[in-house]
This record gives structure tokens, C-alpha cells and sequence, in this order.
């Protein structure tokens, strides 16, 4: 068969066309991969809910660190007095809602008179300040022993499960009241709030960690026969590494996320020692302690008993909200 002269013969390479190489482009961007990080930061920017709470959460956080500056521009010192906001009769606010005005935005304080805005403000800085430095101590002190009570397993793990169990059976409550009760207020140096928030700091934290602690042990007896964990083993790993470059990295998820729900817990127990008279000292602000005092007037002064038991509800539900979603997001098998 005859080419023809037309048709000559020789190896034709065809570029592609612009066309084409569009084509592709977009293609090849859909199927690149992403990252853990990357997928569970997708999920939770989908769930509003979670979203909502994550700003609430920051928006405390803030109010907490700048309560001095907020007590400046918009309340009073926390320890002013302002008798001629109450009825010396009843010892109630002049004005109605509680003495909510222009200058008491959250009103003021039955008997005393003092900026309820500023003590809540400053409540919060309390609340916050045992609540994440409580988690912090639960958080290392049970992923510290519940990796090497599932990892080591035998006898170590015999013994730490024992004392989970004991701290998990012996009442809290009692003995934070007995404790609190015999040590002194000014303790380190520090002055009576500091040092009576130190000491709440150790007793939650101590009390908090069998909870992870049970929840690491048992991800890491899970982990421990998993196959990147045999063959760090088969080449020589030693246990250090293993634990600290081959597992944890997988515990991150659960323990961020339990870290994250502690929170709220940590939050009603100081709440809850406060109202009890054994947490954080009078006169100094905590949100338990203001419940308290509100127990005498709350009848015929409610705002000053609604403004701090919102202020405990809208904070542990917004942590929580944000712990539900940061678990849904960290979920591998969540669709």
C-alpha cells in the first residue's frame, strides 16, 4: 500500500494541548492526600455546633486573661464597696434586676455592694486557671502511668490498676474537705487565693488521672500488639522509644479529647468545694463561692444567683460541645 508523497514518514511526537494539560491539573489536585490533621480540622469546621463552643471557649480564655484590664474599662475593683447601691433596710440593690445599670452592668452584690461583673470576671480566671492546670496534672499523671501499666503489663500493671481502683472508690469530696480544713491559706508565699487554688489544683489533678489512666491503658494494650509496634521490636527498639516515637503518636487523639472533656468536670468540682466553704476563701471571687452567699438572698435578690450559675452553665456547655465535636473529628471511623 502507497503513502502517497503527501503523507511522509517519520515519528510524530504530539504535545498535548492546552486543553488537556487543564484537564489534568484539577485532577491530579483532587486526588492529593491529606493528613489526619488536615482531615479532622475539615470535620470540625463542619459541625457549627462544635465551632460555636470552640469560640465560647476562647472567649472565656480571653476574659479570664485580661480580667484586670476588663475590671478597669467596664466594672470596679473587686474589693469597693459601694453602700449607696443597697437598701440599708434590706440590705437589697436600689434598683431593680439586681442593681444592673450603666455603671454595675451585671448589677451588685446583696449587702456588700461590690461590682458583680468584676467578681465574675475574675471568677472565671479562677475557674479556668484550676480547671486547665488540674487537667494538665490528671493528663500527664495517667497517660504517664497508664502507658507502662499496658505496655509492661505483669505485675506493674497488677499494681497500677490497684491504685486506680482505690483513688476511683475513695470519696474525693471528704477528703478535700479534710485536707483543705488543716492547711494553712498563705502557704509558699503565695496569698490566700493562689495558695488555696494550688492546693485545689493538686487534690482534682490527683484524683482526676485513674479516669485517662484507664482510658490509655486500655488503647495501649490495644496498640501493643499491632504490627508497627512487632517490628520496631524485631529490629531492636528499646521500650523508650517505642513508647514515646511509636505510641504515643496514636494515643494523641483520645487523650486530647479526654483532656478536652475533663475540663468541664474540673470546672463544677472547684465550683462545688467553693460553695461548700472549702474552696477558693472569701472575700476573694469564685463563681461557687458567689452561689453561696446567694443561698441567704436569692428570694428576694434572684439575679445575683442567675448571673453565676449562667455564666458555670454556658461555660461547661461550651466545653463540652467542643469535646463532642473534637471526638467526632478525631473519630477514624466517623464518616
Amino acid at each position: 500500500m502507497s503513502l502517497g508523497p503527501e503523507a511522509p514518514i517519520s515519528d510524530e511526537v504530539t504535545a498535548p494541548t492546552a486543553d488537556a494539560a487543564e484537564v489534568r491539573g484539577p485532577a491530579e489536585k483532587a486526588i492529593a492526600g491529606r493528613s489526619l490533621k488536615q482531615i479532622a480540622w475539615r470535620r470540625l469546621k463542619k459541625d457549627k455546633v462544635a465551632m460555636g463552643g470552640g469560640f465560647v471557649v476562647l472567649f472565656l480564655i480571653a476574659v479570664a486573661i485580661l480580667a484586670p484590664v476588663l475590671t478597669k474599662l467596664l466594672g470596679h475593683p473587686i474589693d469597693e464597696f459601694h453602700n449607696d447601691q443597697i437598701d440599708p433596710t434590706f440590705g437589697t440593690p436600689f434598683k431593680p434586676w439586681g442593681g444592673i445599670s450603666s455603671d454595675f452592668i451585671f448589677g451588685v452584690e446583696p449587702s456588700s455592694g461590690r461590682d458583680v461583673f468584676s467578681r465574675i470576671v475574675y471568677g472565671a480566671q479562677t475557674s479556668l486557671t484550676v480547671a486547665f492546670l488540674a487537667a494538665f496534672v490528671s493528663t500527664f499523671l495517667g497517660v504517664l502511668f497508664g502507658t507502662a501499666a499496658g505496655f509492661f503489663g505483669g505485675w506493674v500493671d497488677a499494681a497500677i490498676s490497684r491504685v486506680m481502683d482505690f483513688l476511683l472508690a475513695f470519696p474525693q469530696l471528704l477528703f478535700s474537705i479534710a485536707l483543705v480544713s488543716v492547711l494553712p491559706q498563705n502557704m509558699f508565699g503565695l496569698n490566700s487565693r493562689w495558695s488555696r487554688m494550688l492546693v485545689l489544683i493538686t487534690i482534682i489533678g490527683f484524683f482526676g488521672w485513674p479516669y485517662i489512666g484507664r482510658i490509655v491503658r486500655g488503647q495501649t494494650l490495644s496498640l501493643r500488639e499491632r504490627e508497627f509496634v512487632e517490628a520496631a521490636q524485631s529490629i531492636g527498639a528499646r521500650s523508650p522509644r517505642i513508647l514515646f516515637r511509636e505510641m504515643l503518636p496514636n494515643l494523641a487523639a483520645p487523650i486530647l479529647v479526654y483532656a478536652t472533656l475533663i475540663i468541664p468536670t474540673n470546672i463544677l468540682t472547684e465550683a462545688a468545694l467553693s460553695f461548700l466553704g472549702v474552696g477558693i476563701p472569701p472575700p476573694n471571687p469564685s463563681w461557687g463561692g458567689m452561689l453561696s452567699d446567694a443561698v441567704a438572698t436569692y428570694t428576694i435578690d434572684p439575679m445575683y444567683m442567675i448571673i453565676p450559675g449562667a455564666a458555670i452553665f454556658i461555660t461547661v456547655l461550651a466545653f463540652n460541645l467542643f469535646g463532642d465535636g473534637l471526638r467526632d473529628a478525631l473519630d477514624p471511623k466517623a464518616r
